[in-house]
């Protein structure tokens, strides 16, 4: 089984609850997520219960993403962050977020907590005003902005994730200068594997940028096992990595046997018949990235 003395990072989903209705997430596909069975959250009691003190003493890193919801839906999210940070003075701790959510207020307390030198939160803003939403559905532009601005100006380091769509590619240089104006200390624009795993009608990948063959990649070189990482859902299960933790709630029997058995299992498919969420993630393409890795066509510190 997992062994817990040797994580060092966790990535924890405080809640499935999200305001936005991206085409190609998780959590739009019936097949993975239905939200008035499946519903979850995280808060300290749990938190406390599954997490022993000195499991989080000894942490490098938490951050929250997730599979199906975004951290800043939730109050909780605060008082996890404060809890780790008082069991761990040194922990570096980073969000990823659509940015749309709560007010100015609860922005100014996140970047409060995080402003320390290596924390950080990821806004995923895929263009600008007039495209933004077309796939970050029901999020406005201007109050990610707004929150963006609480954030920095409270001491938060922010980080601009941008997707590049057909839609938008021409807005790339513009975005980034924005972000450079605004304070952010990264930018970061890649064009998603969801084209190959989850193509949707009218949404077009950009012109002249192609993806990495990732359906039979040379090798796995495993993020989790790279990093020490494991991942905690909103359903208070814990994974090897969120990338599994997509069939949170429709696991087939082939991965729940894996996890189940041990971690080992899973690692030893990879030697003749790699599990498909491993190979698809996690193999290694002919420039030696992973599939994940390969992703990103601009990664700059600003």
């Amino acid at each position: 089984m997992f062994d817990l003395n040797s994580i060092k990072v966790l990535h924890l989903e405080p809640t499935t609850v999200c305001n936005a209705a991206c085409p190609q997430c998780a959590r739009e596909d019936v097949t993975l997520y239905n939200d008035s069975s499946d519903r979850s959250s995280l808060d300290i009691n749990k938190i406390e219960k599954a997490l022993p003190n000195n499991f989080i003493q000894k942490l490098d890193k938490m951050f929250m993403c997730g599979d199906f919801g975004d951290p800043a839906a939730t109050h909780e999210t605060i008082n996890i962050y404060r809890y780790f940070r008082k069991l761990n003075p040194t922990i570096t701790l980073g969000m990823n977020t659509n940015g749309g959510v709560q007010n100015t207020t609860w922005w100014r307390s996140l970047g409060e907590i995080l402003n320390q030198n290596k924390d950080y939160c990821v806004f995923s803003i895929d263009g600008l005003s007039d495209t933004n939403h077309l796939y970050r559905r029901n999020v406005k532009f201007s109050k990610v902005i707004d929150n963006a601005k609480a954030f920095i100006d409270a001491g938060g380091h922010a980080q601009w994730d941008m997707l590049i769509f057909k839609y938008n590619q021409h807005q790339i240089d513009q975005a980034r200068d924005l972000a450079k104006e605004l304070g952010f200390t990264h930018f970061r624009a890649k064009v998603s594997r969801r084209f190959k795993i989850n193509p949707v009608d009218n949404l077009d990948p950009p012109d002249g940028f192609t993806l990495p063959n990732v359906l039979n990649p040379d090798s796995i070189d495993c993020h989790a096992l790279k990093e020490n990482s494991i991942y905690l859902a909103a359903n208070g299960i814990v994974y090897p990595c969120c990338w599994i933790g997509t069939r949170a709630f429709n696991m087939s029997s082939d991965l729940l046997n894996l996890l189940d058995n041990n971690f080992k299992l899973l690692v030893d498919t990879w030697k003749e018949n790699p599990y498909k969420i491993c190979q698809r993630t996690c193999g290694v393409c002919k420039d030696n990235k992973t599939s994940f890795e390969a992703q990103w066509n601009i990664n700059e510190v600003l």
